[in-house]
């Protein structure tokens, strides 16, 4: 012991294991192999107090640092976006997917992995290897209610994956898709608790909600709202990727010993469809048989390739899709079209990953990454309806599209101009061999999930196929298990829940090894299943097309299905087997308890309402919002809620000499929303609905220069939703024009275009006064604005 050190021999022994002795790599490995990492953070060691002055005479301590296990490999989990089993080339589908297929040839597949039905419920179980409910995450973070199971917020108690590794040594970044937020904590004013940067992750670059334009998202940079680059063609999955490969090669150059977890998750292939159309082109003519000889085909080809059991039957599809040969020659073109378009953006995000892998490759680290490339993250989407949709907020808003107003749009379909999504009949035929889709928990169809998992050093099989059953809540206990660290009985001084999922370690080398993931519960807005030891018993409640009205959840008929013997639930055996079909229903109550998936709420618009879903609404009761220059990027549950009822805009400005251009205020963009601006120097305001219609009522003559207030005042018609109204338009307290504005959208504006003041962020409301920031820009000065509910 040096002089003039004031603490005890034993105290420095105790410590010893918290410490990194950095001059001695055998002595460092042994130090770090010899932490306790069950508490996270690891506690630093006792610091040691000094009497001696001068610190030349005395030896300091050794650095304290925690490090990964040694051996501890990178890890990379890809998770793509509405796409379902039939889909991929790797499982047997008709969409090419090189980079998925090369990796399944090096590693293994897995045809026996499930996901929750729905995106963010997913994700949240991904990420922290507990069930969706236990996540508070019973259905996306838009619909989520005041019960327990429900809430939206992922509780201190459910630590995430990232923040595991993030605490024992490892970088971390996300990248892509989050939409884990609770919405009314995705204003500037937080909390930031739940966003990706707070969840455990050092870098995220990408979108907080549920779904962006490709081409004009609505970027994040941490909790920073960025402007994307601009470049030719731009695309968001091949920002994401740009941005994924930087992050990577700067972390490996300036710390090469310090292993990596990327979560790279697509917006891609949730709608909007958006893709370049040379990708799109690529599949011409390959759908115009038709959705039901897609699917027949897929079936064959899976049996021919070994990804299901050749026993399989094809049950037959929801009674509610039409058969191919029985639309008109036009709603066929039209529907082909829209496959194409889906394929060729399936095809293109497959490649971005392949850059990813690509660049892994040429920094030497791919062979020691244990890489997870999930295909899906429930089934492929039947949202857009039986003819699918130039525009998908219409879904949202309870609004019909005909085919005859979309085959004029053909050859826009995909690219800036549409915000497409393709009919439901695709959706069951790229979920092949099963019968639904996404949002049906009780189907295979909405939760089975292509999955390869690659890793050279640590998986001797190449080109394997797994089949034990496995759940996404299988794969945080599987990368903890790969880098020998414990699943943590504390985080950031909070006892966590216990990981519910089953590592699937146990099935790299062993294709034969007894399944150990035995029992698992499926609930989404009434779908609702439960699997035990190779037995499913399930209800069908509602199909993902019935959002209004819904049965009784008392008189729903529940099903019986040998998964051993039935891949793809054909064969329902509830009549043979009463006894046992009881048991499954009476332990299905038992996990519903357990997990906090009762009471079920299987409402589907009513709890897109906050006051209706019981959930915080940030606005609260308020009636007026005043807003000030420099307030952009305010998500739709983060604004005052103007629909549905009477409002006004005042905004109080300054005009320069030569008059004035550009947005006041806006919501929305060009698929649906309203603008206040000024345009030559001339006040006016638009309504946009739905990217269908336009009405616009505008002054004659320009605002004068100098202080001046514009004012507009909407009467509402009342008597129910999405009623029209009279629209005012005041300067200094004079009407200058008003006009009718015939409909108003009654549910949702966007899930990601925002409300601006001073600009128009991203799709413009109106077109003729420019498109982004820059070009929008109001040219005066913007005092306050202040909205109004009446």
């Amino acid at each position: 012991m040096e002089d003039g050190v004031v603490c005890t021999k034993i105290a420095y022994e105790c410590n010893f294991f918290t410490l990194v002795l950095l001059g001695t790599s055998g002595a460092l490995v042994t130090a770090q192999n010899k932490l306790d990492r069950s508490v996270l953070p690891i506690p630093e060691p006792t610091r040691p107090t000094y009497s001696e002055l001068d610190a030349r005479n005395v030896k300091a301590p050794p650095h304290f640092e925690v490090r990964v296990p040694e051996k501890a490999p990178n890890v990379v989990i890809v998770l793509i976006d509405d796409v379902g089993f039939g889909a991929t080339s790797t499982f047997g589908g008709p969409i090419r997917t090189p980079t998925l297929d090369r990796l399944a040839g090096a590693g293994l597949r897995y045809n026996n992995f499930h996901t929750t039905a729905l995106c963010s419920p997913t994700r949240n179980a991904l990420k922290t290897g507990r069930n969706h409910h236990t996540t508070n995450t019973g259905s996306i973070m838009e619909s989520s209610t005041g019960f327990p199971g429900n809430t939206g917020q992922i509780p201190n108690s459910v630590a995430p994956l990232a923040e595991m590794l993030r605490l024992n040594g490892y970088s971390t970044g996300a990248f892509g898709k989050w939409h884990e937020t609770a919405v009314w904590e995705t204003s500037v004013s937080g909390p930031f608790d739940r966003w990706p940067s707070h969840q455990g992750f050092d870098k995220f670059y990408g979108f907080i909600g549920g779904e962006t334009d490709q081409w004009y998202p609505l970027v994040y940079d941490g909790v920073a709202r960025v402007n994307p680059p601009k470049t030719e063609g731009y695309h968001f999955t091949v920002d994401m990727t740009n941005q994924a490969i930087n992050w990577v090669k700067a972390q490996q150059s300036i710390t090469p010993d310090k292993p990596f977890f990327v979560y790279y998750a697509t917006g891609a292939v949730h709608a909007p469809h958006h893709v370049p159309k040379a990708w799109a082109d690529k599949y011409k003519g390959q759908f115009d048989e038709g959705w039901d000889k897609i699917r027949q085909v897929t079936t064959a080809r899976q049996k021919k390739l070994g990804v299901i059991p050749a026993n399989t039957k094809l049950p037959g599809k929801p009674d509610d899709i039409k058969d191919w040969d029985e639309l008109p020659a036009g709603h066929r073109m039209l529907f082909a079209r829209q496959a194409e378009v889906f394929a060729g953006f399936m095809e293109q995000t497959d490649h971005e990953v392949g850059r990813f892998v690509e660049a892994l490759e040429d920094i030497g680290e791919m062979d020691n990454t244990l890489f997870i490339y999930i295909a899906g993250d429930n089934g492929t989407s039947a949202e857009g309806g039986f003819v699918g949709m130039y525009n998908e907020m219409t879904y949202f808003n309870s609004v019909t599209e005909k085919v005859e107003d979309l085959i004029p749009l053909m050859d826009k379909w995909g690219g800036p101009e549409t915000f497409p999504h393709m009919a439901a009949g695709w959706a069951v035929a790229f979920d092949a061999p099963f019968q639904w889709t996404k949002q049906v928990a009780s189907d295979f169809g909405g939760t089975r999930n292509g999955m390869v998992i690659h890793w050279p050093q640590g998986i001797k099989e190449k080109g394997g196929l797994r089949s034990q059953f496995g759940h996404v809540i299988d794969i945080a206990p599987t990368v903890l298990e790969a880098a020998t660290l414990p699943e943590p009985k504390s985080v950031n001084g909070t006892p966590q829940t216990p990981i519910e999922g089953t590592s699937l370690l146990y099935t790299f080398n062993d294709a034969k090894a007894k399944e150990r993931h035995t029992t698992q519960y499926f609930e989404m807005f009434g779908n609702r299943a439960i699997y035990n030891k190779g037995w499913l018993a399930r209800t069908l409640h509602r199909a993902p097309w019935e959002a209004l009205e819904q049965p009784p959840l008392e008189s729903d008929v529940w099903d019986l299905y040998d998964t051993r013997e039935d891949f793809s639930l054909a064969n329902n055996l509830a009549a043979e087997q009463p006894e046992r079909l009881q048991r499954l229903q009476a332990l299905f109550m038992k996990e519903a308890e357990k997990y906090n998936v009762l009471p079920i709420d299987d409402r589907v618009i009513e709890r897109m309402n906050p006051a209706l879903a019981g959930r915080p609404d940030l606005m609260g009761d308020r009636k007026s919002l005043t807003l000030y220059d420099g307030m952009t990027g305010m998500l739709e549950n983060t604004f005052l809620n103007v629909k549905n009822q009477p409002m006004s805009i005042t905004a109080e400005l300054e005009i320069p000499a030569g008059g004035a251009n550009g947005t006041i205020l806006c919501q929305g963009g060009r698929f649906g929303g309203w603008s206040l601006y000024v345009k030559d120097g001339k006040p006016a305001y638009t309504y946009n609905f739905l990217g269908l219609e336009q009405f616009t009522v505008a002054g004659k003559d320009t605002v004068p220069e100098g202080a001046a207030t514009v004012v507009v005042d909407f009467a509402y018609d009342g008597d129910g939703l999405g009623k029209g109204g009279k629209a005012t338009l005041s300067v200094n307290g004079k009407a200058v024009a008003e006009g009718r504005i015939g409909k108003t959208q009654p549910l949702i504006f966007s899930a990601d275009e925002t409300a601006d003041v001073g600009l128009d962020n991203q799709t413009p409301v109106v077109e003729g006064i420019g498109i982004g920031p820059q070009e929008t820009r109001f040219t005066g000065t913007i005092d306050k604005v202040t909205i109004a509910v009446k």
